[in-house]
C-alpha cells in the first residue's frame, strides 16, 4: 500500500528556440495493488507520450521519481511559469 500519492508537473520553456515542453511524474497504486510510477511528457498543449513502471515497493518508485526529477532539473525543467537557469558547462 502506498503512504501517499505523489504528483509533479514541471516545464521547460525557451522562447529563443521555440521550445515549450512539460514533464509529469506520478506515483499511485494500480488496480492490482502494485505501486505504479507514470511519466508523461511532450510539447505543452499536446497529450504527449506516456510510460509506466510497476514496483512492489514504494521506496523503489520514489527512488526512480527522484532520479528522474534530478535529471530533468539539470536539463532546465522547473515549476510552471518559472524559468530555470542552467549551470554553465565547463
Amino acid at each position: 500500500m502506498i503512504a501517499q500519492p505523489y504528483e509533479l508537473y514541471i516545464e521547460r520553456r525557451d522562447p529563443t528556440r521555440k521550445m515549450a515542453r512539460f514533464y509529469v511524474l506520478s506515483i499511485r497504486p494500480n488496480l492490482f495493488g502494485d505501486i505504479q510510477l507514470t511519466r508523461r511528457w511532450g510539447r505543452i498543449g499536446s497529450r504527449g507520450q506516456v510510460m509506466s513502471h510497476s514496483f512492489e515497493r514504494e521506496a523503489d518508485a520514489v527512488r526512480l521519481f527522484l532520479d528522474l526529477l534530478r535529471h530533468k532539473r539539470k536539463r532546465g525543467y522547473g515549476p510552471r511559469g518559472r524559468a530555470v537557469e542552467l549551470a554553465p558547462r565547463g
